[in-house]
């Protein structure tokens, strides 16, 4: 009887998920996609105020399933969105042509690219291996995830939440999901600092025709017009402020962390704050990105962390010799090589709506898949002599979503320590953390890069490869017609070639570590770290303003004879101040603005300008404050300062004895700083906005019909409060709508007692859907600077005004659905 009641809530569930699996035929692999836990599941999903979920659960089923079921109910169509994205299907149902609305960390690719890139790339073959490597508690939280978020879109479907995700609810491409689609969310995240940023380059890739090309021993001045790789994510500022002081400089006996990632507040890579319980087992809270079963950067009782891009390169390219006449065929050590072709087909839908395939062969040698880098320069096209393979170390790193389920359970910082050692697992980000009881802090940019020190790259990089080091510096491009020439396998590592942790740097401290997106060397000014492998970052270079006013914060704040306090601190984060404007607006006004300058002018309606726009300079506070006047016009004249070129822009050059203090000065010709400002108020006008318009004139967000007044800047004019958007300035001006990334989830953590005090701020808001009632609350929290004493005990969450309930389950929990 018991069996046979099983059975039936069996069937139920199936009945349930079959109108969501028809909407996405063709998608399932079975070699993949197989529920290994199917449950039954159970969760309480407790919101507090902004709607934060805190997800509790017995068991790891349970607690993926209420968690897929929240992250659903907030952001479903970006999520459904991006599954399509990640299985290649872009095309299907959106065209060829068209590119994602939102930016990514892959960049925004037009869609037939980004369907043959993922297809090639993030496999079958690829998920299978990722998923064998997990443990069963993770396969069994990746499937409950799953199980929760179908749930929610059958729920849908079922006319629950009328109104809600109108812009998808109907769509065909929304669906049911498998766990294979998950774990190619995963794939995709952990290749974002390297073969993600080579969408287009991978999906062109094609051998030459036989006509002969001839060779090109050098790249031309113009050969890096179109490189994807200066930027993550295609954007300056995509990256993180952190900060952590030890007791030393608290004077508490206890840490203090700061982190302040900068990263999109749209699309698929957004951040979700949350907590996860399991009694006994995890408690963990902070943020996930969307499709993310586990928290990536947050605290639990006894240690927080966080996280900022690394500069270490996560990748690496090699030069094919090619076999005369055989473009598909190439050389290592005198011996022939044949590439792996792989024939891929795409559907796509066309203006009509019918469907059509596409279809390309794309190639992988011993080295990596094949790339077509010739947009950069016609001497890097694959021709009958050459041709360039990429390897991402990510591509065999299945630790990672593994290293933030062991890193939410750390027990204490030193062994948070040995779980990031143990792994080396971190696929882009270095990470700075604190714990309980601990008077130290700890910096590291510990994780997967490939095994490349100095000397092999010296001995092993070609002509080509040293003309597009000085655009690409610390990217190993090495000599693949020889297997010395490859990466090494070094005694200690974790993975196949790469490097150990012995040579990868880290620091622990009883003052302060902080990083802002330069490399290890500054973490701490008092402690330069050096002797790492190029690889990994520079040293002795010059720092971005950004991390100047970093560790001017820190100095700053450790003047204080009380020592570092969290509101100090949170004010800090928030202030708006402008590094560039705080170092060079005075000496551009001394050149620009003096006396003897203006009076020298023509009476005439430029020279009134100009005379008008030094005195909204002068008067301004170096601020990015809502109510700041000067700092759009500043940042403008700033913008067009920077293309003036150093040697010519500053009067002391870099020195790196003196790194946080250099460059400094203005020596530019006061005729090209009348230029660039003359430029600056010409673009002020066109987009309609005077130069004495408060900041929120320019820098705002809308949600439905409220504008919600912003602060801060972008990462060129060093706001260390980042609000930027990537689109042109016009009418618009800074609006956060368009491509918006800055300040997301923040926190500031430390302990008292027995007990976790964090603050956090979620900048974006917890869902995307206009129709939530947490569409535009914490951007309204952030932009009052309003920090969040966050429930994170029982007692604080049962305590919470706002507590609602939900407990969700799988039809056969316990009979019946909820």
């Amino acid at each position: 009887m018991r069996s046979n009641v099983s059975l039936l809530r069996r069937l139920a569930a199936l009945l349930v998920a079959l109108p969501i699996a028809a909407a996405l035929p063709g998608c399932a692999s079975p070699d993949t996609d197989s529920v290994t836990h199917p449950g039954p599941y159970r969760a309480d999903i407790r919101r507090t105020a902004l709607g934060i979920p805190h997800v509790k659960a017995d068991d790891w089923g349970s607690l993926g399933y209420g968690y897929g079921y929240a992250q659903a109910q907030d952001n479903l169509c970006t999520m459904a969105e991006s599954f399509v994205t990640y299985r290649g299907e872009r095309s299907r149902y959106f065209g060829a042509d068209a590119q994602h609305t939102s930016a990514t960390m892959s960049g925004q690719p037009n869609n037939l690219d980004s369907d043959f890139s993922f297809r090639f790339i993030v496999d079958d073959a690829a998920i299978a291996r990722y998923r064998k490597s997990q443990t069963d508690d993770m396969r069994a939280l990746i499937d409950g995830f799953v199980a929760g978020y179908n749930r929610y879109v059958a729920d849908l479907a079922h006319g629950d939440f009328p109104g809600a995700h109108a812009a998808c609810r109907a769509a065909p491409w929304l669906g049911k999901i498998s766990s294979a689609d998950v774990y190619r969310r995963q794939y995709a995240a952990s290749l974002a600092g390297g073969a993600a940023r080579f969408i287009h380059a991978i999906a062109t890739a094609q051998p030459p025709q036989a006509i002969p090309t001839p060779p090109q021993s050098a790249l031309p001045d113009d050969a890096y017009a179109e490189l994807p790789l200066a930027e993550f994510g295609g954007h300056a500022g995509i990256g993180s402020n952190a900060l952590a002081f030890g007791a030393d400089a608290t004077h508490t006996g206890s840490a203090l962390l700061l982190g302040n990632p900068h990263w999109f507040w749209t699309g698929p890579d957004r951040f979700y704050q949350a907590q996860l319980t399991i009694p006994g087992k995890l408690n963990v809270s902070g943020m996930s990105l969307l499709g993310v079963p586990v928290i990536m950067l947050g605290f639990n009782d006894n240690i927080a962390w966080t996280h900022t891009v690394s500069t270490s390169k996560r990748f690496g390219l090699f030069k094919l010799t090619l076999v005369p006449g055989e473009p598909t065929r190439y050389q290592v050590d005198g011996k022939t090589e044949t590439m792996t072709p792989t024939r891929v087909k795409i559907a796509v839908r066309a203006a009509d709506g019918s469907l059509h395939d596409v279809s390309r062969t794309l190639y992988r040698s011993r080295f990596g898949a094949l790339v077509n880098l010739s947009a950069m320069s016609p001497a890097l096209a694959w021709n009958t002599q050459q041709a360039f393979a990429l390897r991402d170390i990510n591509t065999d790193n299945f630790r990672v979503i593994e290293n933030f389920l062991e890193a939410g359970q750390a027990a204490s910082l030193d062994d948070f320590i040995r779980i990031q050692k143990n792994n080396a697992a971190m696929p882009w980000v270095n990470t700075i953390a604190i714990g309980r009881d601990d008077p130290r802090v700890w910096y590291a940019d510990i994780g997967a890069t490939p095994a490349v020190p100095d000397d092999l790259a010296q001995r092993c990089t070609p002509p080509v490869g040293k003309a597009l080091a000085q655009m690409m510096p610390g990217v190993p491009i090495l000599d693949g017609s020889r297997s010395d020439c490859d990466w090494r396998d070094e005694p200690g590592a974790v993975q196949h070639q790469a490097l150990p942790v012995a040579q990868m740097p880290s620091l622990l401290r009883r003052d302060y570590v902080g990083n802002f997106n330069d490399s290890y060397w500054l973490s701490n000014p008092a402690a330069p770290l050096t002797g790492y492998a190029k690889i990994i970052g520079a040293t002795n270079t010059p720092q971005s303003l950004r991390t100047r006013l970093g560790h001017a914060i820190a100095a700053q704040l450790q003047s204080d004879p009380h020592g570092v306090s969290a509101d100090a601190l949170g004010r800090a984060a928030l202030d708006s101040r402008s590094m560039s404007a705080l170092l060079f607006k005075q000496p551009v006004l001394d050149r620009l603005c003096s006396s003897a300058t203006l009076a020298a002018l023509p009476a005439d309606p430029n020279a009134d300008e100009q005379r008008a726009a030094c005195r909204v300079l002068a008067a301004w506070d170096d601020t990015g404050t809502a109510d700041a006047v000067g700092a759009t016009l500043w940042d403008e004249l700033w913008r067009r300062l920077l293309t003036i070129p150093p040697a010519q822009l500053y009067a002391v050059p870099f020195d790196p004895a003196q790194p946080l203090t250099t460059p400094s000065g203005i020596a530019a010709d006061p005729a090209k700083l009348a230029a660039a400002l003359h430029d600056a108020l010409a673009a002020m006008r066109r987009a309609g906005i005077a130069i004495d318009a408060p900041r929120s004139a320019a820098l705002y967000a809308q949600r439905n019909d409220e504008r919600i007044p912003l602060f801060g800047g972008c990462d060129a004019g060093g706001y260390f409060t980042a609000a930027c958007a990537a689109h042109p300035f016009d009418a618009s001006g800074y609006s956060m709508n368009v491509k918006p990334m800055g300040d997301t989830y923040l926190q500031i953590v430390t302990f008292s007692g027995d007990h976790v005090v964090a603050r956090t701020l979620l900048a974006p808001s917890e869902s995307d859907d206009p129709a939530s009632p947490h569409y535009a609350d914490g951007t309204r929290d952030y932009a009052a600077r309003h920090w969040m004493l966050m429930p994170f005990s029982e007692e604080s969450i049962a305590r919470d005004p706002a507590l609602s309930v939900r407990t969700v389950s799988s039809p056969d929990s316990d009979g019946k659905a909820p």
